[in-house]
């Protein structure tokens, strides 16, 4: 099977300005999200897709390549990524010629991901008829249970009514975070289709802390903590 993977890296950001290029660890997050595929054998070639003519130069000197600098119209706060995946599929095929069997996608968010989550959502893909195979990690709290809702005059309510009356977390339906760890796409489902979840969408589940996405100044902070003071050993890991 062939594999492409792609990180979709844009200059702009409004939460954490150039956060492509911020550093964790002392490493740019695009820089870890490219050693990451790097080090995943099944990832025949490896390709950034980016506006930025900065983030491009560092993707390059990292050993990545980038075929194509994006349009601003695709990289700003309003264009959805599923965009930027036809994109780039659509310059493969359109200029080489080339359609893979599957697009794996590393968002650059996920800097505490290892090489073998990644390829366990390659093997999930390439063991069952997906469209698409996304990472979760087990939520840590519950619509059922205790998170709630506020209604205009100020009471708080359970956020989801249920007819049980769940008396302790352990007793509510198992429920996910979706993280941003990798996406498995099989490529025609990008183009037949508008959006992830008007497919047949499988997930893989990795721990708590290695499920951080990067979206705020504090994740950002928690990132750094988390790779500099390790759960694990990561070198291992991979």
């Amino acid at each position: 099977m062939t594999l492409v993977g792609v990180i979709f890296a844009r200059g702009g950001s409004k939460g954490i300005p150039n956060k492509n290029l911020q550093l964790v660890a002392g490493k740019p997050l695009v820089t870890r999200a490219i050693e990451t595929a790097q080090a995943i054998a099944g990832i025949d070639r490896l390709i950034v897709s980016t506006d930025s003519h900065e983030i491009a130069a560092l993707s390059l000197a990292a050993g990545a390549e980038v075929p194509f600098i994006r349009p601003a119209h695709l990289a700003s706060d309003a264009s959805p990524e599923w965009l930027s995946w036809r994109h780039a599929l659509s310059f493969l095929k359109e200029t080489e010629g080339v359609r893979p069997e599957a697009m794996v996608s590393l968002p650059t968010t996920s800097p505490l991901r290892l090489a073998s989550d990644v390829e366990a959502c390659i093997t999930a893909y390439q063991q069952g008829s997906w469209d698409a195979i996304v990472t979760v990690t087990q939520a840590q709290r519950s619509p059922y249970f205790n998170m709630v809702r506020m209604d205009s005059d100020g009471q708080a309510r359970i956020a989801l009514d249920s007819p049980t009356n769940f008396a302790r977390r352990q007793d509510v339906p198992q429920l996910y975070d979706m993280c941003t760890a990798a996406y498995v796409i099989r490529p025609e489902f990008v183009f037949e289709s508008e959006s992830l979840w008007s497919g047949r969408v499988g997930a893989v589940v990795i721990p708590q802390e290695r499920a951080l996405d990067i979206d705020t100044p504090f994740d950002l902070r928690l990132a750094e903590l988390l790779l500099t003071n390790p759960i694990y050993d990561q070198d291992d890991a991979l």
